[in-house]
């Protein structure tokens, strides 16, 4: 894992705000009610993920990753956890072709 990469994950997990080269983290408070917020993730500036505090999940940005499936985005969301492998030429999320979701 490359290190702008772990400095991503600590701002997820530490709920925190990161900025660097090309990638970064902002963490949104959430309501009340919701006292867990999400992290959203972004690369070029461009959303490529969020993660749920309340639920511990990550919610990959499926138009993004059509858009722009490069080496980079696919990198940093398998760092986020992602299951994203590339299977005849074509990316799948989970077992399922990116297309198809």
């Amino acid at each position: 894992m490359r290190k702008i990469e772990k400095l991503m994950l600590s701002a997820v997990y530490n709920r925190s705000n990161f900025k660097l080269d090309n990638t970064e983290v902002n963490y949104l408070i959430g309501t009340p009610c919701d006292k867990y917020g999400k992290s959203v993730i972004y690369l070029h500036g461009n959303q490529i993920a969020y993660y749920d505090h309340k639920s511990n999940a990550l919610k990959v940005d499926l138009d993004t990753l059509r858009k722009w499936p490069s080496m980079t985005t696919r990198s940093r969301l398998r760092a986020l956890g992602a299951n994203l492998v590339s299977i005849k030429g074509t990316l799948h999320l989970d077992g399922k072709s990116i297309y198809a979701i």
